[in-house]
């Protein structure tokens, strides 16, 4: 199937990815547009999965301020190079990030983060919650293992939906963005406020 000059610019002015990659991705999906994208995304993924090995020592630190004062946020965005950490997608990913820390509260940055005694605790309540419901066993530790991946989507950053848009991840976004610019690209660390939260 002949993939068109017009079809590759279309999907590479979507994703920032490379004309080959495009070409490539298109060939895979049978030139669907929509299966392509995910492709690449997919492949970023895996890319940001090597890349993660590597150091991230630049990077910067962005700020959000929401509601007249009434919320803000500080976010640590690591990458491997000072000309990186200039790049202006790097500096709106960043300033996206701080923006849904805002928004979606966080508590953690990724699942790796979240304390053991936390993850048994909810653990524990949800598997109380299924058996006081008459599960089984067996659907007990199903329903436990479910309850859990909503879980971590909630209080994690890396895996909540992005507010700007619902249907990709921030690791989607994080993994589109290393793909793009070649770079591992690490969130570290982040600090929210919010008036009052301190006297209640």
């Amino acid at each position: 199937m002949a993939i068109s000059v017009e079809l590759i610019k279309e999907l590479r002015a979507l994703t920032g990815a490379g004309m080959m990659d495009c070409k490539q991705a298109l060939a895979e999906a049978n030139c669907d547009v929509t299966e392509a994208t995910k492709i690449l995304r997919q492949k970023g993924l895996a890319d940001l999965k090597k890349r993660s090995a590597r150091v991230a020592k630049e990077g910067l630190v962005d700020s959000y301020i929401h509601g007249e004062g009434k919320i803000g946020v500080l976010v640590e965005v690591n990458c491997e190079t000072d000309f990186v950490a200039r790049n202006g997608e790097f500096k709106q990913f960043a300033h996206d990030v701080a923006m849904q820390i805002a928004a979606a509260n966080p508590s953690y940055v990724r699942r790796e983060d979240v304390p053991e005694d936390k993850i048994e605790s909810e653990k524990e309540i949800y598997k109380t919650q299924a058996m006081a419901e008459g599960k089984p066993e067996k659907i007990a530790e199903r329903i436990v293992e479910g309850k859990l991946v909503k879980f971590y989507q909630a209080v994690c950053l890396i895996e909540q939906s992005f507010v700007k848009n619902p249907e990709i991840t921030i690791e989607d976004y994080l993994g589109d963005l290393a793909s793009k610019l070649g770079e591992n690209i690490i969130i570290s660390r982040f600090v929210r406020f919010q008036l009052g939260e301190a006297s209640e």
